[in-house]
């Protein structure tokens, strides 16, 4: 269990903690939500002992170990699986000293932890967690410093998962993921063996792992049983009761303080004026769970709506040079179109969004669009667009060049930016407020389609409802980019999925989604289906064979492994069996050779586990090569 007893923090002049109390049961999946900047990772760098506070304490329960992703990605030559398996240290340990030790105790005891602790399926288990979070076993296989940093979190991520913390701590995992890494992480965190706490603002998240909520706030930890929705339902439950009895309470305090001062100068009843003096003193006053005010997204509407289909393809094809990314696009969008775009990172989302905002030109095919048609983009990375030295007034007024101060000023209030907000440079703004500015820019005039990629990067839970409730009263057309379900389950009416160089329409809800893309993720590699539909001349026989052959080489290396494994745990049975054997062995050291009977017998079930696994890698290598 970890405690967090009277925990008392300051950053600058700001209490973050307050005498803060919570005690987190073992094995619990805790979602840790509050506002943007309450002190969530705060709390995180005290757990890991990074920095300390000025009163209270964090006990963890002994030997637990901590498992954190960090705050920079890594980088390196080494390939994505080498860099997850050097995550278990112990492993790594007992695999180094397995090779040197001489002595036959050591090395009995060496391998029985290794079996233990399943230490030779853990390539397997490594490269399945890689699969779900979007490596292939081609790209598991490459180096880290080919990657972008979004893609790098990800492998620490992957390697703070393979390492299996007693207590993992995980904040906003989900933010340099996307839609189908998310679907398999929240399946993953679902099943996990230990104690997680997540920092996340991605209700889907909370609703499918977490079975506690911490929440932090005004300085506070209260602990909730049950995941976001119970703990929503629960909080206004006792919001409403502690109104009412706040409500009670202050009537209470009226009459008593109207008795005292009706009566306070009467020589008859003084006494009893005292005497309710000293009630309203004891009566405790009751604080009102008042959440603070979240301000609304604005969105425009198009002035005038356009005739449909305001964009329409046939059989058009997009790409980069000479290079098509995407192929044999026939679809068509209408004014009111709600559409959520699927597919994992890299198959052509962003590629797709160009083209239909105008940004990329269409390579072959037709794409038409009303005359008049205007889109607005969002995306996150255009936040490093804004002029770190300006202000939302300075980026409002370059879009009013012949507005008026006050009308500058309305325009900013109404984008989430009221009074000094608007003088706040964009330096000195929180990632949300940026994200805030940058969608009121993009949708300054009011679009006729509204492109959205990943808009709830930086928004709490609260902003990510007032986004939802701006978007479904925008009255264009909308597609959406994102890796949060909830957003896409409220928004979209319809779904599109870029996958294998096309885009078309996904037959199902969000739910089908999931279960397709755990289908996926579970499928053994290389098992997808091909079209088939094609002719199979010998050419794509001998094409088939070859990848067949090039897919099950990792099982053949795996079968191999084994094999050595099998031989060493033989020899060092007949090393053992040597040393039982010598006249006189239990008579000289009785003690010892019990010891080596034991070890025998550990080395028995340690080859016995070699052997099934070596005879299930050969039934994969035989299926795999059929």
């Amino acid at each position: 269990m970890l405690h967090i007893n009277n925990l008392t923090y300051r950053l600058g002049p700001r209490l973050l903690f307050d005498e803060a109390t919570a005690a987190l049961p073992e094995r619990a999946r805790v979602g840790f939500v509050g506002r943007n900047g309450a002190g969530k990772t705060t709390l995180f760098r005290l757990i890991a002992g990074e920095i300390s506070s000025e009163g209270g304490s964090i006990s963890i329960p002994r030997l637990s170990r901590l498992g954190r992703v960090e705050q920079e990605a890594p980088g390196g030559p080494g390939s994505l699986i080498d860099f997850v398996l050097k995550a278990d240290l112990e492993r790594n340990a007992l695999l180094a000293e397995a090779e040197t030790a001489t002595d036959p105790h050591r090395i009995a005891e060496v391998q029985t932890r290794l079996v233990d602790i399943s230490a030779h399926s853990a390539p397997a288990r490594a490269a399945g967690i890689l699969a779900g979070l979007g490596f292939d076993h081609e790209a598991q296989q490459r180096a880290l410093s080919e990657f972008s940093g979004g893609w790098r979190m990800r492998v620490a991520l992957a390697a703070v998962l393979f390492s299996a913390p007693d207590i993992l701590l995980l904040d906003e995992p989900t933010n340099y993921l996307d839609l189908e890494g998310s679907l398999w992480l929240i399946d993953y965190l679902a099943h996990y063996p230990a104690t997680v706490i997540v920092i996340s603002h991605d209700r889907d998240l909370l609703d499918e792992v977490a079975d506690h909520i911490l929440h932090l706030d005004q300085g506070k930890l209260t602990l909730w049983r049950g995941n976001y929705t119970s703990f929503e339902k629960q909080r206004r439950e006792q919001q409403a009761v502690q109104l009412k009895h706040k409500k009670k309470q202050d009537e209470q305090r009226r009459h008593l303080q109207s008795f005292v001062d009706r009566f306070r100068a009467s020589a008859t009843k003084a006494t009893q004026a005292q005497s309710r003096l000293k009630m309203l003193a004891r009566l405790e006053p009751v604080s009102a769970m008042v959440d603070q005010q979240v301000l609304p997204f604005h969105i425009p509407s198009p002035e005038k709506p356009l005739s449909p289909p305001i964009i329409a393809m046939e059989a058009a094809s997009v790409g980069y040079d000479d290079r098509v990314v995407l192929s044999k696009l026939n679809l068509s969008i209408s004014n009111d179109d709600r559409i959520g775009l699927l597919g994992s990172n890299g198959n052509g989302k962003s590629t797709f969004a160009k083209l239909i905002a105008g940004r990329l030109e269409k390579m072959s095919g037709a794409v038409k669009r009303s005359s008049k048609l205007e889109v607005g983009f969002f995306a996150q990375h255009q936040i490093d667009d804004l002029d770190p030295n300006g202000t939302a007034y300075t980026h409002v007024a370059a879009l009013m060049r012949d507005g008026t101060q006050a009308k500058i000023r309305a325009r900013c209030a109404q984008m989430g930016f009221p009074n000094v907000k608007a003088d706040t440079r964009v330096t000195e703004l929180s990632g949300g407020e940026k994200a805030r500015l940058l969608m009121g820019l993009a949708t300054f005039g009011g679009p006729h389609l509204l492109i959205m990629d990943e808009p709830t990067n930086h928004l709490d839970i609260d902003s990510r409802s007032a986004l939802i409730e701006a978007i479904n009263e925008y009255e264009g057309a909308v597609i959406l980019v994102s890796h949060d379900r909830y957003l896409l389950e409220a928004c979209a009416d319809r779904l599109w999925l870029v996958a294998n160089g096309t885009v078309k329409t996904f037959d199902g809800d969000m739910d089908d989604y999931r279960k397709f893309v755990l289908e996926q993720a579970n499928r053994q590699e290389g098992g997808a289906a091909s079209g088939g539909e094609e002719k199979t001349t010998q050419a794509d026989l001998r094409r088939e064979n070859a990848r067949a052959r090039k897919d099950a080489a990792p099982l053949r290396k795996k079968i191999e492994d084994a094999e050595a494994r099998m031989t060493r745990f033989q020899g060092l049975i007949e090393r053992v069996d040597e040393a039982l054997a010598q006249p006189g062995a239990f008579a000289k050291d009785p003690a010892k050779a019990e010891q080596l009977s034991r070890q025998r017998a550990e080395l028995e079930r340690a080859l016995t586990a070699v052997e099934e696994e070596w005879l299930a890698l050969s039934g994969e290598y035989e299926e795999a090569m059929q």
